[in-house]
């Protein structure tokens, strides 16, 4: 029994990033890439995105967590993402 090859479609050509956006809305990547051929690959350095916010803690909590993170041995800021997370992934179950 012969395995069928899927014709690969060329890939196209954009003149901005919203005619990009609205090609690949209506296409299939399938039809444009041989994903047979794919690897996958592993990249353990990549650090998430972050971005900076100002949030407004009344001191006590602060202080509170400040004596929570030295106790563990962490940065304050690091302990806070920490138990938003906990708390975030706790809520969305």
């Amino acid at each position: 029994m012969k395995k069928k090859t899927k014709k690969i479609n060329s890939f196209p050509s954009f003149k901005n990033e919203d005619e990009e956006r609205e090609f690949w809305a209506t296409h299939s990547v399938t039809d444009y890439f041989d994903m047979s051929k794919f690897v996958r690959i592993k990249l353990p350095n990549l650090k998430p995105t972050t971005k900076a916010i100002s949030l407004r803690l009344p001191l006590f909590l602060l202080d509170d967590l400040k004596i929570l993170a030295h106790k563990r041995d962490v940065p304050y800021q690091s302990l806070l993402k920490i138990f938003l997370s906990e708390r975030i992934k706790q809520e969305l179950g």
